[in-house]
């Protein structure tokens, strides 16, 4: 049985929130969450991200199907996404206010003990077991692209003044191409998704921690709170899927 939280906050700086989320639960056995981070724009970045939420999740409700296999789920996924970017990117090519808008995107599902996530841009989804967190995704962004290359550290990385500037989003063009991935995921797992207002300002090791003492609601608001005492400087979005079948 899954269980489905989720708290988004402004931060302590911006004047508006421009993240976006929706999650629930498609069956006994089934979840689903989208998280979008928007960007461009005066009112743009929060423009972005609530259109894509919506088609996301209307596509994703109106889909699914208990039992559905693997490709048929991915299918679901990325055609949720691909309407999701039509959409942004027609609203941004009909009102000149919104030219170049656009949002990162974390869409997934879990079903039948398998996680299945899609994303582009640098919010993230990660698998939190007994044994530990696990990132599912890795950030379309500048500054992780120069860490592939051996550029930058790890840790230079999370300060590094272009750490904003993605190099993957939903809506800035009329196709988008995005990451897919499926894990495995036992009983008693949590995915974690969110965006780079938690990660920004919150380690791993520290999210971990307070999964492995607290439920999941209290670990949504407190991973909130946890990202404004440390500066909160963007707006946070935290979603947690619990399995608690154990």
């Amino acid at each position: 049985m899954f269980k489905v939280f989720s708290r988004s906050d402004v931060g302590l700086v911006r004047k508006s929130n421009e993240d976006a989320c929706r999650c629930g639960i498609l069956s006994d056995h089934a979840a689903w969450a989208v998280v979008c981070d928007g960007m461009g724009g005066a009112n743009g970045g929060n423009v972005a991200s609530s259109v894509a939420v919506e088609e996301i999740s209307e596509t994703i409700l109106s889909g699914y199907r208990e039992g559905m296999d693997g490709d048929a789920t991915r299918e679901l996924i990325a055609s949720a996404i691909n309407r999701a970017n039509e959409a942004v990117h027609k609203m941004a090519g009909r009102d000149v206010n919104l030219t170049g808008m656009g949002t990162t995107v974390v869409a997934a599902i879990v079903s039948d003990s398998l996680v299945h996530v899609a994303h582009a841009g640098d919010s993230r989804a990660y698998l939190i077991l007994s044994d530990g967190i696990h990132q599912l995704t890795t950030d379309h962004s500048m500054v992780q692209e120069m860490v592939e290359k051996g550029d930058l550290t790890e840790q230079e990385a999370r300060k590094h003044p272009q750490k904003n500037i993605i190099t993957r989003a939903l809506g800035v063009e009329s196709s988008i191409r995005i990451d897919y991935s499926e894990t495995l995921a036992p009983e008693g797992c949590r995915l974690l998704i969110c965006t780079d207002g938690l990660t920004n300002y919150v380690e791993e090791g520290q999210i971990f921690a307070l999964a492995k003492e607290l439920g999941g609601k209290e670990l949504t608001e407190r991973l909130v709170a946890l990202a404004k005492s440390a500066g909160g400087g963007d707006n946070i979005t935290v979603v947690v899927l619990e399995d608690q079948a154990v």
